[in-house]
Order: structure tokens, then C-alpha cells, then sequence
């Protein structure tokens, strides 16, 4: 197992190139279960979570090339509707592989998947979706057994699902029929999914919106599409450049995909410049803190709460969190706490005293987000901090370690 070790106050300065969206990678790379051809995906971030879905896709026969962030996907030769638990147990964005079997194949056996320990994030809105389509599904022995010849029909979340939202959308392409998407979810990375499917062939209206509207069509098409920039990765630099008093500056990255956190940057006294190179961040020597409460899309991002919790945590005042998606998404506050931070958690909020030098310490991390969040603090933290169990970090960012090496950063990843 592998852990990082990060000498902290040093001041940043230089360039940051900002990766391609895992959360935008995962479903693209489910398309092409739709397709007999070739799906080319560019800009596509090497990370673990990528990997593993190139295996699960593989199992089903779809043959794969990944050249540096280019990912070739050819799903003419698929000759498996089944996707085991040895190769689902770890991601949770598996299951979106159910939603373009059911529809190119009329079946379908997924595991139930896993991935953070953040809390409950069942699969019935996916379920209950996919059945207004027509499918016949059961639980069986931790599995989801699907079948059935999907028509398009109204489809109703109880709550916007990003997942959810996606395995609908793929699976009502090939659907018979119109069907509309009521109460979906609106993040960009949805947008990324139909724009992608559009160019495909699919007709697809509505996205970024509550209500989606798909026509059916007989086929889809082989086609190229360009991964939308990762805004989770861009903001988590945007707090490591604020809170150690630099002036970063990210490419591959404009100011409207960060739309979501731009009123509390501001609030922070953190301004954004955009540039040809992308964007540069400025900050007030003297942050505030801010609060904030965790909202479905155009709302502040739950993937950003933790890194804004680290803020607090130097800024001036008192801030809090509140969380309203995840019911278990605060185990970084005992890691912080651990660093000399002062955080009190009463159920979903926790109040942040500001103002506090963070310290050196031994913490581990406990899911993606945490561990990002860790990360940051030990940059600004007065002494070593050493982060354990960063194998969560490598699902979701892609080379963190040299991005923050290359701009003057004291870090390096050691083995136990």
C-alpha cells in the first residue's frame, strides 16, 4: 500500500495542466456497449476507475486501445451481457453498463457495485427508471438480472440522480419510442454524456435541464468525442492555490465550469482570471470563511466539500458545512482535527473555528474526496504530513502528486 508525504508551507507557482472528468469518462465509455464500431474518447485521465471499466467492458468483448488520453472502444465483437462482481466490486459507475445492455441486447447481469464508504447510494431510482422502459428485473444472489425490449415511456425520479440519470439516458436511445426524463439530473458532465450520444446519432433534447426528451433511434453510429475538463480536480486546485498563497494557473479549464463554486470562491476572497492559458487564481492575503450547504447541480457540489472544509480551516471566522446528499461524508474532519483543525460534526453540519495553523501529522484517508481534501491541508500544514491509503486519491485524480511537484510542492509517494 501506498501513501504520500508532503512537507508543508512551501508557496506554489507555475502551471497546472487540469485532467480530463472521471465522472464524464465513466458513462462515455458505456456508450460503446451501444455501438457496433468504434467509440474514440480523447482527453480521457489514466486513472484506476478508467482501467477497471476497460476490464469490465472487456470481459463483454469490447476491444480497447488506450494511448496516452486517447481511448479507442470497438464494441462490434461484444459476446457477454454480464458483468461479475470480482471486476464491479470497487466501482459504483459499473452499473452503467446495465442501462446500453438492456437496449442493444435486451439483457442484462450486473453486480450490485461498490466504491467510497460515503454512505447509502442505492441503485432502485436506476432500477424503477429502466422498468418505466419496459425491463424485468430482479435481485438475485447480489446480482441485477435484467430483460425485456425497452420502450420509450415517462420516466420520474423521486430525486435527481446523476447515475440514474445516465443509465436512463443510454438506455432510452435504442429504445422504441419517446421517452421523457422528468426531475434528471442537470451536472455538466450529463450534458458531456448526450452531446457525445448526439454525435452518435442519438435525438436528444433537454439535457442540463430537469426534463430530458429522447427519440428512439434503430442504431448508432461510430464517432470521436473530446472529455469534458475535470471541475471537481480544477476547484481542488483552486483551494491549493488559495490557501497556500499562490497564484496558479490551470489549463484545459475555463471559468463557466466552475459556475457551481464561483460565488463561494468569491465570498472567500478568491477571483478567478480567465486567460488563453486557462485560469489564473488570485486571492485576498486574508481569506474568509464561508458557508456552505451541499446541493444536486446548479448547487454547491458534495465532491467539493471537503476541500472547502480545509479552507475554513485557515480562513478568517467561522464557517460551516452542512451535507445533504451523502449521509456519511464527513470522515475527514477527524483526520483534520488530528492536523490541529477545530471542527465539531452535529449530524449533517459541522462548524469550522477559522484562523488555526495546521500541523503535521499522520492521517489517512477514508474516500476520494477526503483524501483530495487531506492533501491540500498538508500543503499549507507547518511540518510533514504523511497520507495513508491514497489508493482512493488514484480513482479519481490523475498524477496529483507530480501536477503539485511540477509548481514547487514538497511531495512524494512512498510504499509501507
Amino acid at each position: 500500500m501506498e501513501k504520500l508525504e508532503i512537507v508543508g508551507g512551501k508557496k506554489l507557482s507555475g502551471t497546472i495542466p487540469v485532467s480530463g472528468a472521471k465522472n464524464a469518462a465513466l458513462p462515455l465509455m458505456c456508450a460503446s456497449l451501444l455501438v457496433d464500431g468504434l467509440l474514440v474518447l480523447e482527453n480521457v485521465p489514466r486513472l484506476k476507475d478508467v482501467h477497471t471499466l476497460i476490464d469490465i467492458l472487456k470481459s463483454m468483448g469490447v476491444e480497447s486501445r488506450f494511448e496516452g488520453n486517447r481511448l479507442e472502444l470497438d464494441g462490434s465483437k461484444i459476446n457477454s451481457t454480464f458483468a461479475p462482481y470480482e471486476l464491479v466490486k470497487t466501482m459504483r459507475a459499473s452499473i452503467l453498463v446495465l442501462g446500453p445492455l438492456l437496449a442493444r441486447y435486451g439483457k442484462a447481469k450486473v453486480s450490485l457495485p461498490g466504491g467510497c464508504a460515503i454512505g447509502s447510494r442505492p441503485v432502485d431510482q436506476h432500477i424503477k427508471a429502466l422498468e418505466r422502459l419496459g425491463a424485468n428485473i430482479h435481485i438475485e444472489d447480489g446480482y441485477v438480472v435484467a430483460e425485456g425490449k425497452l420502450k420509450g415511456n415517462d420516466v420520474y425520479f423521486d430525486m435527481p440522480t446523476v447515475g440514474g440519470t445516465e443509465n436512463a439516458i443510454l438506455a432510452a436511445t435504442l429504445a422504441e419510442g419517446n421517452t421523457i426524463i422528468h426531475n434528471s439530473a442537470m451536472e455538466p458532465e450529463i450534458v458531456d454524456l448526450c452531446d457525445c450520444l448526439r454525435s452518435m446519432g442519438a435525438e436528444i433534447s433537454g439535457d442540463g435541464s430537469p426534463t430530458i426528451e429522447i427519440k428512439g433511434v434503430k442504431k448508432l453510429n461510430s464517432s470521436n468525442h473530446r472529455v469534458i475538463a475535470d471541475r471537481i480536480e480544477a476547484g481542488t486546485f483552486v483551494i491549493a492555490s488559495a490557501i497556500t498563497n499562490s497564484n496558479l494557473t490551470l489549463t484545459n479549464v475555463k471559468k463557466k465550469d466552475l459556475v457551481s463554486i464561483l460565488s463561494k470562491l468569491t465570498q472567500a476572497g478568491i477571483s478567478l482570471v480567465e486567460n488563453k492559458e486557462g485560469l489564473t487564481v488570485y486571492n485576498d492575503e486574508s481569506l474568509k470563511t464561508v458557508d456552505i450547504q451541499t446541493q444536486p447541480h446548479p448547487g454547491f457540489p458534495t465532491d467539493m466539500q471537503a476541500q472547502f472544509t480545509v479552507l475554513n480551516c485557515i480562513a478568517n471566522g467561522v464557517g460551516t458545512v452542512e451535507e445533504t446528499i451523502f449521509e456519511n461524508r464527513f470522515m475527514h474532519v477527524a483526520e483534520l482535527n488530528r492536523m490541529d483543525a477545530n471542527i465539531d460534526i452535529h449530524g449533517n453540519h459541522v462548524k469550522i473555528e477559522g484562523n488555526r495553523k495546521l500541523k503535521g501529522a499522520t492521517v489517512m484517508a477514508t474516500d476520494l474526496r477526503a483524501s483530495a481534501s487531506l492533501v491540500i491541508a498538508g500543503l499549507v500544514a507547518e511540518g510533514t504530513t504523511t497520507v495513508d491509503r491514497i489508493y482512493h486519491l488514484d480513482r479519481g485524480y490523475e498524477n496529483i502528486e507530480q501536477k503539485l511537484e511540477a509548481v514547487g510542492a514538497n511531495i512524494k509517494r512512498l510504499k509501507n
